[in-house]
């Protein structure tokens, strides 16, 4: 693997060299992009807009326009705006875990000590697995700021990137059921439902297998098959009654499990 960000974590007065690797990578198939008439490859090409020509990656500059002028910024603008959050994922607080909601949640990172940090980083690992909690943090990367809560997984820091409060969208927009009266009958069907589903959390079982069925595809039309998409129909609920469907949602699992 290779490191997409290096510094160090700054713990109090503890610093702690560290490097960040991708945590996750992608399951999907790599599509290309094609001319239906040829099947030739389309390309994406960085033009200018006055001359029409393409412009070489060694060329192109980043810039913000201001007061109808471009100011024309460098990797050391960048820096310089904050030099300290360029290479420090600085710890400002630690919180429980359970206190930030599941929607905060972004992008995870392991974060891997340099040799010089091995000690410090094992003692912030340990620490934060005996107190069950989490540092909140701030820091730049690829020229932007980043909230993110390191957290203790097994022998390793997990970096989870953590969304800002003004990047969630308000859920009062949406039209949501207001004054709808829930049965106590219904709630215990329902808890009775989700107690007969409930186990153990095992990741493993989960696996993606849209693309497992699409590749098959995909080999069978080289092969020259005819592929037919199956009919998909609704099956219609024989009864609208909310109960009834309760208890015929546990009487498939009962059927299921014997």
């Amino acid at each position: 693997m290779r490191p997409i960000w290096t510094g160090a974590i700054g713990f109090g007065l503890v610093n702690i060299p560290v490097k960040i690797y991708s945590a996750t990578e992608s399951s999907n198939l790599d599509l290309d992009m094609l001319d239906k008439k040829d099947h030739a490859h389309i390309k994406y090409q960085r033009v200018n807009e006055n001359t029409g020509k393409e412009v070489p990656w060694n060329n192109i500059v980043k810039g913000y326009k201001l007061d109808n002028e471009y100011v024309v910024l460098d990797e050391k603008d960048f820096e310089a705006a904050s030099a300290k959050k360029t290479k420090t994922i600085e710890i400002t607080d630690f919180v429980k875990e359970d206190e930030i909601s599941s929607i905060y949640y972004e992008t995870p990172y392991y974060l891997e000590p340099d040799k010089s940090g091995t000690r410090p980083y094992e003692l912030l690992l340990e620490a934060l697995t005996k107190t069950q909690k989490v540092g909140v943090s701030t820091f730049v990367m690829r020229n932007k700021e980043a909230l993110a809560i390191l957290r203790p997984d097994k022998n390793v820091i997990v970096l989870n990137k953590i969304r800002f409060q003004q990047e969630i969208r308000d859920p009062n927009q949406l039209n949501l059921p207001k004054n709808t009266e829930v049965k106590p009958a219904e709630l215990k069907m329902a808890i009775s439902l989700i107690d007969q589903l409930t186990g153990k959390f095992d990741i493993s079982k989960y696996k993606d297998n849209y693309n497992d069925e699409l590749l098959k595809l995909i080999e069978a039309k080289a092969k020259g098959k005819k592929i037919k998409a199956p009919e998909m129909k609704v099956v219609h609920n024989k009864t609208q009654d909310l109960m009834d469907q309760l208890k015929a949602s546990l009487e498939i699992k009962r059927k299921k499990a014997s």
